[in-house]
């Protein structure tokens, strides 16, 4: 299915770091000498772990009152980065908002403008994260790249838990999901993030913090559960570890797009007429934790 035309493979580059907390000049230091290297390594774009800016530092007692801007300098370094890199950048951030702040990733173009911003839908309410506001939408944008367009979408951490997520992003035509992170990576979410590419038909990139700080274990899957003659194959494109590191995901999207034309999964066979139970029971929750 893949092809070794590097024209042909779009490169995500998964930037697996330990952060140093709230201190943001540091994380904002050791982010750019990230996507420097990334760049060197032939990356079309750079994906950061959940709320890079603050190092998701939740444990400190006022970490709600450190959220930045897109006027910021932390944000506008890195669009400034993307530009003179030639390469996306997914930022991710403690947004400024009102009543509070948002959990966010932005994907910068390498042309330094933002084509996406989402705001994590299911914030950890469980956690300190009920603090924040959360998302209230799904967003796909169109990315333009050197190696050609290519419809991207985002969930972070929790949201991938949620198969509505991933649904909501097929069905706005996703072929790429980036999903920063900040928990401990195991086979299972490994398995059901591989069930959300293989049944929706999209790859996904997921960015976690290196150990100790998370367990690491970025991951990625291209979307592709067959080969040309019904074969299964092996749909991971990187190879999972626990330190420190950039990890590569290659996909090769015109691939995928040729894989979608002709394999039943995604929205060709959906009954929507018959999921109005979904919305008949949006009032129905589980006793919180």
């Amino acid at each position: 299915m893949q092809t070794s035309k590097n024209r042909d493979t779009m490169n995500v580059a998964l930037l697996q770091m330990t952060s140093y907390g709230l201190d943001q000049h540091a994380n904002l230091k050791k982010g750019i000498e990230f996507c420097h290297q990334a760049k060197k390594q032939g990356a079309d774009i750079a994906l950061f772990p959940e709320m890079w800016n603050i190092g998701y530092a939740t444990k400190h007692e006022d970490w709600y009152k450190y959220g930045i801007s897109q006027k910021s300098d932390f944000f506008i370094s890195h669009q400034k980065l993307a530009k003179s890199l030639n390469m996306a950048i997914g930022i991710t951030y403690l947004e400024e908002f009102q009543p509070a702040p948002r959990n966010t990733i932005s994907l910068i173009d390498r042309l330094g403008n933002v084509i996406l911003t989402y705001a994590k839908v299911h914030i950890c309410a469980f956690s300190r994260e009920i603090k924040l506001t959360p998302g209230d939408r799904f967003f796909v944008s169109d990315l333009n790249t050197e190696k050609g367009k290519v419809k991207v979408g985002s969930m972070i951490c929790f949201d991938r838990e949620f198969s509505e997520s991933a649904r909501i992003l097929m069905l706005k035509g996703a072929e790429l999901v980036l999903i920063p992170n900040a928990c401990e990576i195991e086979k299972n979410r490994m398995a059901a993030l591989q069930a959300s590419a293989f049944e929706n038909m999209f790859a996904t990139a997921l960015t976690n913090y290196a150990s100790p700080q998370e367990n690491g274990y970025s991951i990625a899957f291209d979307g592709m559960a067959f080969d040309e003659k019904g074969n299964s194959r092996d749909m991971q494109s990187v190879r999972p570890h626990s330190n420190e590191g950039i990890l590569i995901a290659k996909f090769n999207i015109e691939a995928l797009r040729m894989y979608r034309k002709t394999e039943p999964w995604g929205a060709a066979y959906r009954k929507p007429a018959l999921y109005d139970e979904l919305i008949r029971s949006a009032n129905t929750k589980s006793e919180p934790l």
